[in-house]
């Protein structure tokens, strides 16, 4: 593998195959690192000091999904302990909360994945779930959509509410207005 090649200061690189691919209005901050075969849907963006690394698999992330302050997304290799491996995919309108880490997993869409939050190789959160901060998501583990689960290891804790389910696009939406003010301030295509 060659060195990465930085894309001037957004924080984007290119290992030496493949290159982040961006939707429409994506904001990287500069101070985050973007790196390989990632590919951001629109008005996705991606805070301060996170890193989302799909540098020996893929990551794949959905529409206006929010990867907040120091959050690491990061892949599992295929190999001779796992011939597959095990990308990345999170849907849209997922807000990853600061310094969580997702690790070869899949992420449905309209999920809130709390502060400092962990889920391993092979977990499947469905849609519209919340991830309280802190939890972790042993791997393999499958979390059923319209649950509040909690604790390390997570354990169901009580169907959702109306207004927490609400509270889904309210997020997203949130932060693609702040993506936007960025993106207005900072002059980033």
């Amino acid at each position: 593998m060659s060195p990465l090649r930085p894309h001037g200061n957004s924080g984007i690189a290119s290992d030496s195959e493949k290159s982040p691919q961006l939707g429409n209005s994506v904001y990287i901050d500069p101070q985050s690192a973007v790196i390989g075969d990632v590919t951001l849907g629109d008005d996705s963006s991606v805070w301060p000091m996170a890193v989302v690394r799909g540098d020996m698999h893929r990551i794949q992330i959905g529409a206006r999904t929010s990867v907040q302050d120091g959050a690491v997304l990061h892949i599992t290799h295929a190999g001779p302990f796992n011939a597959e491996g095990w990308p990345l995919i999170i849907g849209d309108d997922v807000t990853i909360g600061h310094k969580a880490c997702l690790h070869g997993c899949t992420v449905g869409s309209r999920v809130l994945i709390g502060i400092g939050s962990i889920v391993l190789d092979g977990a499947v959160i469905e849609d519209e779930v919340v991830l309280a901060a802190g939890a972790l998501v042993p791997p393999g583990r499958r979390l059923e959509s319209g649950y509040l689960y909690v604790g390390a290891p997570c354990k169901q804790a009580r169907p959702l509410s109306d207004r927490e389910r609400e509270f889904f696009r309210y997020s997203a939406a949130n932060y693609v207005k702040l993506k936007n003010q960025y993106l207005t301030e900072h002059d980033q295509p």
